[in-house]
């Protein structure tokens, strides 16, 4: 992974100590709220019901197990004993007190971390696909170009104030694991006729109250022209993006009322002006490469015959190899899935006892790395299969292998109404609720590839709105309601979920869920998905179903 040089860590240490500053003298009275907000919102620093949130950056999703212990610690001085891990590749830490906070971003850069631009109007935290690097479908591994374009998004001076907030996915795989198509920029790594690499740059996705799938604005960009490019689009952005309502403030809201044509002429012409002698050269990017080549594999890691026997005799075992390990590019290793969606914890929270542990497991079975996914759980990317065993028994009794990955259980989840201060209704909770009741059916693995994808509001943090099963929290004059859609993706072949009907009661929720689901089972043709069902036949059977007594 990146290490920081000389230059990387002098800005974080200055950063620390100039918030630091601007904190001490907001404490003096000496900055207003007003002042005070903006400063704070660089820095990563929400506040929310209860008390601040901070939210620290994992760039790409990638950390060490350093990192993770230092996770473990600030959770266990400056918090309450745990972390929550994000969407977008981030962790957040939801008590930390104001005055504390500076103390923390130091004790994050001490170890190469910190929580620059993960909130406010500005270019965020680049994301890319989990398994960059491990993965068999994979034409380039995405990771130093999001490195590169880390190095060139932060404290960018031009696009420091942009009219809203501003996210980049890469991804590197013929599978799209990273949800590009959502983003304000997505960057596919492809190859030309003539085997090149290059880029496909899509241009104004979102999810939040208009969710809208990005558009092909450059079917082959040149590698040497990707930071140019970007920064094409994003001075068109800057100059034109509603700064009126704050709604409407997106590049997607700007490329739809401008439509996609004029919107890349105007880049088009934007980029003619600022390429030349701005590439990005082939001797930068070979160096940032040089921080992503492959660990040291074990050549006999294929020749361990144990994991068949263990498979057969345990079946707990086998069904979490089945659902919880992913296929790896070198022969005897695989990707393992930590599952953080234990039916008694909210999705997507970890301890600090279970942080050091996993830091622990890291350094003993897959070479100290460990990397955080879109669906709020953590992945060893390089384990033998030889320490499969071993390291399910070690997660099974720190509750980090239930077997459900892709699964209805494997839901995502908002911090919502208990500590969300933008939010309408609870999400926990009801994710809880849903849980425990689908844990108890006998044909949940039978049910197969299933994404249920629950928000307390409109601001689509939980990605409600591309969820196989998506479940929006509203407010109706003080009671919380759930609006449910069907048949959203976020992968290759992107769709934004179709709204059921009307929104149903909390108490209602797990009912419908689980009516929805018999629906499926009763109705699908043999091995058919979830998602090919509601495409096939549409949301009339379901809807017909959850509102037969209304």
């Amino acid at each position: 992974m990146y290490q920081y040089n000389e230059i990387d860590q002098r800005l974080v240490d200055e950063r620390v100590a100039q918030f630091r500053k601007q904190t001490e003298r907001f404490l003096k009275g000496e900055l207003s709220e007003d002042e005070f907000r903006p400063l704070r919102l660089r820095n990563g620093l929400y506040i929310q019901t209860h008390a601040p949130m901070l939210r620290v950056a994992g760039p790409y999703g990638l950390l060490n197990s350093k990192q993770i212990r230092k996770l473990a610690h600030i959770a266990r001085k400056y918090d309450k004993n745990y972390c929550h891990f994000t969407t977008r590749q981030n962790i957040q830490y939801n008590w930390p007190k104001l005055e504390e906070v500076p103390d923390i971003l130091a004790e994050l850069a001490s170890v190469q971390m910190h929580a620059i631009q993960t909130s406010g109007n500005c270019m965020r935290n680049t994301s890319s696909d989990h398994l960059a690097g491990v993965c068999v479908d994979e034409i380039e591994d995405p990771r130093p170009y999001c490195e590169i374009i880390r190095q060139w998004t932060t404290l960018h001076p031009e696009f420091d104030y942009l009219p809203r907030k501003f996210k980049i996915a890469v991804s590197g795989a013929v599978h799209d694991r990273a949800a590009t198509q959502f983003h304000d920029i997505g960057l596919h790594l492809v190859k030309n006729d003539a085997g090149e690499i290059g880029f496909k740059v899509l241009v104004g996705g979102g999810l939040g109250r208009t969710p809208v799938i990005g558009q092909t604005i450059r079917p082959f960009l040149e590698q040497k022209h990707l930071l140019s490019y970007l920064e094409a689009i994003l001075r068109i952005y800057n100059l034109f993006g509603r700064r009126d309502n704050m709604y409407k403030a997106r590049i997607k809201i700007l490329v739809r009322e401008t439509g996609l044509e004029k919107f890349t002429d105007m880049v088009e012409a934007e980029w003619q002006l600022i390429k030349d002698g701005r590439e990005l050269g082939a001797e930068r990017v070979a160096a940032v490469k040089t921080h992503f080549t492959p660990p040291a594999y074990d050549p006999n890691a294929g020749q361990d015959t144990q994991l068949a026997a263990h498979q057969s005799e345990n079946k707990a075992f086998a069904t979490w190899c089945k659902y919880n390990t992913a296929r790896h590019k070198v022969a005897g290793y695989h990707a393992v899935f930590l599952s953080l969606k234990a039916p008694d914890t909210p999705p997507g929270d970890m301890t600090d006892q279970q942080l050091d542990a996993v830091a622990d497991f890291a350094d003993q079975y897959s070479f100290g790395e460990i990397r955080v996914t879109h669906r709020q759980n953590l992945l060893f990317a390089d384990v033998k299969q030889g320490d499969l065993f071993a390291l399910w028994q070690q997660l099974d009794a720190l509750k980090l292998a239930t077997p459900n990955i892709g699964k209805a259980t494997d839901m995502i989840c908002c911090p919502g109404l208990d500590f969300c201060s933008l939010a309408n209704a609870s999400s926990i909770s009801v994710a809880k609720e849903i849980n425990e009741a689908l844990d108890d059916m006998d044909y949940l693995h039978d049910i197969g590839d299933l994404k249920i994808n629950i928000s307390g509001c409109m601001n689509g943090c939980a990605h409600q709105s591309v969820g196989h099963i998506g479940i929006l929290g509203v407010d109706k004059k003080g009671v919380e309601w759930y609006q449910i859609t069907l048949g959203g993706s976020s992968e290759n072949e992107a769709a934004i979920g179709e709204r059921l009907g009307p929104a149903v009661a909390k108490d209602e929720v797990t009912g419908t869920i689980t009516t929805i689901l018999e629906v499926y089972v009763q109705q699908r043709l043999d091995d058919e998905s979830f998602l090919d069902m509601v495409k096939r036949v549409g949301i009339t059977p379901f809807k017909e179903r959850v509102y037969e007594n209304n």
